[in-house]
């Protein structure tokens, strides 16, 4: 089985990933930390350096890799559905959630924040609102299914995910205990 969560920087892909990973029993990456391997540096100073679209074709071919050997549930990185090629690979070799998150929320949640470049700005309220309005419909043309991150705690979004991986058939409920006569 193989789950890929898409989302904004700080929907909590990465977190809800990990026990979304430890509740279904199957093997939790982050796709970032694949690309930061990869390049042996941070993603910041490889952004810093190379420029954003050196970085996004490594994303691309890790997400290639990933879906080859499709298993478990992977965390992508925030931009990784900007390529057209990522979300048909994520969308054909993964079960597709998007976590997603106002603004606002994200902005509570990574005020104090500086390992995100994208988010390294003046305005960086401003700054989730654009990569929301450019990201919220390619997120939603790659997953199969929504999940409103709003303020549950990473457990209730666990929940709520594995309930809809149950009614797409995904994943089989336990069986209900027996009740005594």
């Amino acid at each position: 089985m193989a789950v890929a969560l898409v989302g904004l920087p700080g929907a909590g892909k990465s977190a809800v990933g990990r026990r979304l990973g430890q509740r279904l029993q199957l093997p939790f990456i982050d796709s970032d930390q694949v690309v930061e391997q990869r390049i042996g540096c941070s993603i910041r100073e490889f952004f810093e350096r190379e420029g954003e679209t050196r970085f996004r074709d490594m994303e691309q071919a890790v997400i290639a890799d990933l879906a080859t050997n499709a298993d478990g549930v992977v965390a992508t990185g925030g931009g990784s559905v900007l390529r057209e090629a990522n979300r048909t690979l994520l969308r054909d070799h993964f079960h597709v959630i998007y976590l997603r998150s106002t603004p606002e929320d994200l902005f509570r949640r990574l005020r104090h924040d500086v390992k995100r470049p994208l988010l390294q700005v003046a305005d960086p309220l401003g700054r989730l609102r654009e990569l929301h309005a450019v990201r919220d419909p390619l997120y939603r043309q790659t997953a199969h299914d929504v999940v409103e991150t709003g303020r549950p705690s990473v457990a209730m979004l666990v929940n709520m995910i594995v309930m809809q991986l149950e009614l797409a058939g995904i994943v089989v409920p336990p069986p209900l205990p027996d009740r005594p006569s």
